[in-house]
């Protein structure tokens, strides 16, 4: 049965959905953290007597974004039946124990069934309950709401790189620390989620009065339906190409880091203090990019954000590109890469709202979010190999300016508002 307040707004105010869900998403995307896990992971396993190569340390990461992004689809019509609650509730706990469970690997391949398959279902069955709650509450301003609920998921991976370090500086083990934040996560999960509740069937904001322009949809589709349009197979592909884009920065951002720093003549120490030091600017520009183009979906269309986002890869990866020896180039293509990023994690749902409706919300967001995880899980091998593939990083930016190229090309195309074909 659908948790749903009888009349009104809930607890008297409809943005503490919107803070509710800032903050699971602060629990759910800790999974991101991985990158700072990894070396004391690594030197966990080697103390052991085991020497794990890369992609050895890679594959629990890689798993948990398969998981992810399979069960984010798959849980979509739980929202609807269970209620969001519910739903919400058993994928943090699930998301708490792989944390907790990761705990106890004695070795990276345990870490894929313990950190990566669990972790990876747990995530995937809550991300979208707060964002589908958000939504509902939100006709008037989706793109906002939707954008600040998933903040929380952008600093999360901030937040617990540098509560990691801080417990590794004071002696803390790392599995220690594994099993601190699992116990953490699960309590949180379940007392944030009770407090998700959907608005009562036609419910409005007192304040809105008029049909929302930027929501153009006249009719709303079911998940079968949208499926055959021209409209979400346009929103598919170029969710892919802006996720692609932003996981694989995400992944690179230390190597190429200390490239271009020893590049511009920095020691090797110090270079390793800088990219640690941006971490957090990195995360802010991550976080603040989903309201930012949340916000501007709602004013100026999915279509005409989505191609905003594009020419901004575009600029970041030639800027790099040309100034791979320049400190003052690298902050500023990585701020714009991780802040699209953040862009089209708000871009998307926010669009399948406007263009399908929301009777099947849930479940339509759900198979349009599996082009984030096929983004994710190529931008993870080749984040992992793109050094290998292509002999070096630099030339990976003209690929990704190249993708962004053809982004704007679908957009122009196929992002608008779908029809309904009679039968």
């Amino acid at each position: 049965m659908n948790e749903k307040t009888s009349s009104g707004e809930p607890f008297g105010n409809r943005w503490t959905i919107v803070i509710v869900g800032i903050m699971l998403h602060l629990c759910f995307g800790s999974i991101y953290a991985y990158g700072v896990l990894r070396n004391p992971l690594l030197d966990h396993f080697k103390s052991l007597g085991l020497n794990p190569s890369a992609m050895d340390m890679t594959w629990p990461f890689i798993v948990f974004l398969t998981f992810f992004a399979l069960f984010m689809p798959l849980a979509g019509p739980y929202i609807k039946t269970m209620g969001p609650k519910k739903v919400c509730m058993i994928g943090g706990v699930l998301c708490g124990i792989g944390w907790l469970a990761a705990s106890f690997a004695s070795s990276p391949l345990m870490l894929i069934p313990l950190y990566g398959i669990i972790g990876g279902i747990g995530v995937g069955i809550a991300y979208g309950a707060p964002i589908t709650t958000s939504a509902q509450w939100f006709p008037d301003k989706r793109g906002l709401a939707v954008g600040l609920t998933v903040l929380g998921f952008g600093f999360s991976s901030a937040i617990i790189t540098y509560m990691t370090r801080f417990l590794l500086g004071n002696g803390w083990g790392i599995m220690n620390i594994l099993r601190m934040f699992g116990i953490v996560f699960i309590v949180l999960s379940i007392v944030l989620s009770m407090m998700l509740r959907l608005p009562s069937s036609g419910w409005k904001p007192s304040r809105m009065t008029t049909t929302i322009s930027s929501d153009p949809v006249k009719i709303d589709f079911m998940r079968e339906q949208m499926i055959g349009t021209s409209a979400f197979k346009g929103l598919w592909i170029c969710y892919t190409i802006g996720a692609l884009a932003g996981l694989t920065a995400i992944g690179i951002a230390g190597p190429v880091g200390k490239e271009v720093f020893i590049n511009a003549g920095m020691s090797n120490d110090a270079a390793n203090n800088l990219i640690f030091a941006l971490i957090l600017p990195f995360a802010i520009f991550n976080g603040l990019g989903r309201p930012i183009f949340g916000v501007l979906t709602d004013k100026l269309s999915p279509k005409r954000t989505a191609i905003i986002t594009y020419v901004l890869i575009i600029l970041a990866c030639l800027t790099i590109y040309i100034g791979y020896s320049s400190i003052l180039a690298y902050i500023i293509s990585f701020c714009i890469l991780w802040g699209c990023l953040g862009g089209w994690l708000a871009i998307a749902p926010t669009a399948t709202a406007s263009y399908f409706g929301m009777r099947d919300n849930a479940r339509n967001y759900g198979v349009v979010y599996t082009a984030y995880g096929a983004g994710a899980i190529i931008g993870g091998i080749v984040s992992a190999q793109a050094k290998d593939i292509l002999g070096a990083f630099q030339p990976f930016f003209l690929i990704v300016a190249g993708l962004a190229v053809l982004g704007i090309i679908l957009a122009l195309g196929l992002l608008k508002p779908p029809t309904m074909k009679s039968k």
